[in-house]
């Protein structure tokens, strides 16, 4: 079996870069993305370039245009050195295995609704590319929710691609309709813009929220969490998010705010009515990436959730959970009321 088959890291050079993401053009706009666009904005182009590091697992042939040269060199780098080093984690494995359960678990949402009209909202869309590379998106309308300068500059990086490719390399999407929607969902009508978009509340939903909510803060995802679990009066909700907790946003206190050390309780409160929790190394959270067994997230596996530190050295228990959550009118939670 070859790494791309297994999922196993060997041997990594230096990749042949796609012939758009050489051109002045487009070298000029990811300059300018690095030069101009705050930690949280540029995050996106860091999550594209660790989806190109890991092709051999993840289908995304847009991720390295997405990412630029810079973004990419410097995940290269980190991943060299790693195996260099002989690391029982390589940089960027929690990047593919959680890319992969997301993708998983959108498919799966997909078939569980038995046809009829859905739809799919990324907030915090970023550099995603799922609406080009997921084929069981076909018959659902994606709406990308960002900032209007990230969603601009990628559309328009795109663009200046299938300019300058040939025929026979259009960039396609592969959802039945995309739309973007430039809205901050730090403020409170960002949905309000959403359906003006097209965004249809009645419709079968799922929300991704990948790499976003921890950016927030705890009223602002208390805020987004709350609307999507309302949504569940209306239609058959999933929503897909990964959580931190609390060890987890030491890791960049700057960056990091919101955490929940309990999603799976959490959710219910807001109105959802099926909550599964998974961890990084769980049988749905493996994908064959986690080669040796002595790595960290089987270490914490092993752990009660409740620990934050680890019992052998002291040292935080950063986890991050992946949850799927899920809601419908049939299913609603009814409000307890006192009697008279």
């Amino acid at each position: 079996m070859s790494d791309g088959q297994n999922g196993k890291f060997e041997e990594r050079k230096w990749p042949e870069l796609p012939e758009p993401l050489l051109t002045e053009t487009v070298r000029k706009l990811h300059a300018a993305m690095e030069n101009e666009w705050d930690s949280l904005r540029q995050s996106a182009c860091q999550t594209a370039a660790g989806r190109a590091m890991w092709k051999h697992v993840i289908n995304d042939q847009l991720a390295e245009l997405l990412a630029g040269e810079t973004y990419l060199r410097n995940f290269y780098d980190k991943i060299k050195k790693d195996l260099n080093n002989n690391a029982r984690e390589v940089s960027g494995v929690i990047l593919a295995v959680r890319t992969l359960w997301f993708d998983s678990k959108i498919e799966a949402s997909l078939n569980s609704f038995d046809g009829g009209a859905s739809q799919v909202v990324l907030l915090g869309a970023g550099m995603d590319a799922r609406a080009y590379r997921l084929s069981c998106l076909k018959e659902s309308d994606v709406f990308e929710v960002d900032f209007h300068e990230v969603l601009q500059m990628k559309t328009t990086i795109l663009q200046a691609a299938a300019e300058s490719a040939s025929s026979h390399q259009q960039i396609l999407i592969t959802a039945k309709s995309l739309n973007r929607v430039a809205a901050d969902i730090r403020e409170n009508n960002w949905l309000q813009k959403l359906q003006i978009s097209g965004f249809v509340p009645e419709k079968n939903t799922i929300w991704v929220l990948e790499g976003i909510l921890y950016y927030l803060s705890n009223s602002n995802a208390m805020e987004v969490l709350k609307i999507i679990a309302d949504s569940c009066n209306l239609t058959r909700t999933v929503l897909l998010a990964d959580f931190m907790n609390k060890p987890s946003t030491t890791l960049s206190s700057s960056m990091f705010n919101f955490y929940s050390d309990w999603p799976d309780h959490l959710l219910p409160s807001l109105g959802f009515t099926d909550v599964k929790l998974s961890q990084i190394g769980d049988p749905d959270a493996h994908f064959g990436l986690l080669h040796d067994p002595s790595n960290l997230f089987n270490k914490l596996r092993s752990l009660p959730r409740s620990l934050q530190t680890h019992p052998d050295d002291g040292t935080p228990c950063c986890r991050l959970y992946l949850v799927q959550a899920s809601g419908s009118p049939s299913q609603a939670i009814p409000l307890s009321t006192n009697s008279l």
